[in-house]
């Protein structure tokens, strides 16, 4: 048991260590980000089916589907799926936005800790430069790296979201 926490935990702590406290930020927003991403994919997978199936029961259940007013409802129908097709994509692309910005936010206040080496120690201490050189590189490699993995998943879901919503413009206007 303790060789399993020295071999997950230790490296992460060290990370966070040398990182500094803008990666628990980083940590907080690529959480939240990825939780948005997981809840549309399963909103794709498991509840958009029986939503389409909902709308295309009512649109059947309709005596009237040719007048300009069942087009209004039809039109109204597939607007109801575009906004919950598209629900959260516009915030995880903001979390995407802000990764960055956090990372640089690190890469600042790790530059500010080596100022302060500088200005303490003088160049000539190589060791504790390179502890804020670490804290000024890892947080923007970190902001980096979460951007880019929500980068794929969000073209994929505005994809999917597009082809959703063309879909049940095609149920519909087939009926």
């Amino acid at each position: 048991m303790i060789f399993l926490y020295e071999s997950l935990f230790v490296p992460i702590r060290d990370f966070f260590e040398a990182g500094g406290d803008v990666l628990f930020g980083i940590l907080f927003v690529t959480i939240l980000m990825w939780t948005l991403i997981i809840e549309r994919i399963w909103f794709y997978y498991f509840v958009l089916p029986g939503r389409v199936k909902d709308i295309e029961g009512r649109w059947n259940a309709r005596p009237d589907t040719f007048s300009w007013f069942a087009r209004q409802v039809r039109q109204q129908m597939v607007s109801e799926i575009g906004v919950e097709c598209r629900q959260y994509l516009q915030i995880i692309k903001a979390l995407m936005a802000i990764l960055p910005l956090l990372g640089l936010l690190g890469t600042v206040t790790g530059m500010i800790s080596v100022f302060d080496v500088m200005a303490f120690a003088g160049t000539g201490n190589a060791r504790l430069m390179a502890a804020g050189v670490s804290r000024a590189t890892i947080p923007t490699m970190a902001g980096l790296v979460a951007a880019l993995s929500g980068l794929y998943f969000t073209a994929w879901l505005e994809q999917k979201s597009n082809r959703a919503v063309a879909k049940v413009e095609d149920v519909l206007a087939h009926h």
